[in-house]
């Protein structure tokens, strides 16, 4: 298959997880997602919800002992990862692009057992998080409750809903979306639209990772912005939150105009690894491509390292405040002076100024936005020459020509504004 750039395109296959609250629009945005991906000329999978095919039978949660209960969501991961395994493989065999789409993942059943029952799940079958949650599936999309911002569209099935039900609808979905928090492309649709473009943000987004251009076919206001945190504060002021080991090595690139990295990130010794190409503007978006490696490929392709930059090692924490997701990179050493104690903040929104400023965490000193600025770029920071000395400092475009010297010969190219 040729891309815009007229080379050969590996044949992807896009493992989503498709959660949310009860009348989220999790159904309808499946079946439009399906329609979209399908006129593009890619295969869709749709894997049904596990937990629906067996409470069908016949299973009552309020018939269960608290023995019983455990084991029925034990067995209901053990046959979801076995549903999806299927459709996985079919996936790996089928000639086109393919998208799978889960109704729901492995991590939404964490959120109807208590942590210590999780906990005994995970070490009874030699699970852990990061495999059943960021490396099992490649994006997470959460679609907010309309009990939770869009209260006059709740309802359930027969009856228009109750106060009650409001409360526990959002409850749910809460419980749905801290389940995935750490994953490391995570998105959350709230009810900031109507619902029509609540649909097409959760299309665009899907496109945006995989890279597509939408043209003037979806509305995309959503971006990524940037914020400088002063101080890391005591861990009791943060909501639930996951925390996350995170390595990157820039990598010797095939042209001054393309960034290459390899990005390494996990928790109690598990890890996922990925591999970033970073490409120049083309119709209008800078284009990314991402590829899941493993821990051999990774350990291959580091003797690719760009010496002209640092390791740059970080603490990352991930969180959930008001339906926004945000994750936070907290510097760590070795690496250049000019990182020493810098705490940066990042979320996607396509909010602006003061309706902006009410979404941050008041907990946090935030000092400035720095969306852009090429001097909280993840390139510019790891080179380890002297910005003043060096002629690789990379500057954004803002929508403008820039010069870039990413290399001796220099050349126009986005400035890296962050990271996945």
């Amino acid at each position: 298959m040729k891309n815009m750039a007229g080379t050969v395109d590996e044949k992807k296959v896009y493992k989503l997880v498709l959660t949310g609250g009860p009348c989220g629009g999790k159904t309808t945005g499946q079946a439009r997602l399906c329609t979209f991906f399908e006129n593009l000329g890619w295969k869709v999978f749709r894997v049904p919800e596990t937990a629906t095919v067996l409470l069908s039978g016949g299973i009552k949660f309020s018939d269960l002992t608290a023995d019983e209960a455990y084991k029925f969501q034990e067995n209901l991961i053990r046959t979801m990862i076995q549903i999806e395994n299927t459709f996985f493989e079919l996936g790996r065999s089928c000639t086109r692009n393919c998208l799978i789409i889960c109704d729901r993942g492995v991590m939404d059943a964490s959120a109807f057992v208590s942590k210590e029952k999780w906990e005994r799940m995970l070490k009874t079958n030699t699970w852990n998080p990061v495999e059943l949650r960021d490396n099992r599936y490649n994006h997470i999309l959460h679609m907010v409750s309309a009990a939770n911002g869009a209260e006059a569209f709740y309802s359930t099935e027969d009856h228009a809903c109750r106060s009650e039900g409001v409360d526990l609808a959002r409850e749910l979905d809460y419980k749905s979306a801290a389940a995935w928090i750490g994953h490391p492309y995570f998105d959350v649709i709230d009810n900031s639209t109507d619902f029509e473009n609540k649909v097409n943000r959760m299309i665009e987004c899907v496109c945006q990772k995989l890279g597509i251009d939408t043209g003037d076919r979806l509305l995309t206001t959503s971006k990524k912005v940037k914020f400088l945190v002063s101080e890391l504060p005591v861990d009791s002021l943060f909501p639930a939150f996951q925390d996350f080991e995170v390595v990157h090595h820039y990598l010797q690139s095939a042209g001054p105009r393309v960034q290459a990295r390899l990005r390494k990130r996990g928790q109690n010794g598990h890890f996922s690894y990925i591999h970033t190409i970073r490409r120049p503007h083309l119709h209008g978006q800078s284009i990314e491509v991402k590829t899941q490696l493993t821990h051999r490929d990774y350990l291959n392709m580091l003797t690719q390292r760009d010496d002209a930059h640092f390791t740059i090692y970080k603490k990352r924490r991930c969180f959930l405040v008001n339906n926004q997701y945000f994750q936070m990179d907290i510097y760590k050493e070795p690496g250049h002076p000019r990182c020493k104690g810098l705490i940066l903040l990042e979320t996607y929104t396509s909010l602006s100024g003061d309706k902006l400023k009410c979404i941050l965490p008041k907990f946090l000193n935030i000092v400035k936005e720095v969306t852009g600025h090429p001097d909280y770029s993840m390139f510019n920071l790891s080179l380890k020459e002297d910005w003043s000395n060096t002629k690789k400092f990379c500057y954004s475009l803002h929508g403008k020509k820039t010069v870039c010297c990413h290399s001796a010969n220099s050349d126009t190219v986005p400035g890296d504004d962050g990271d996945e």
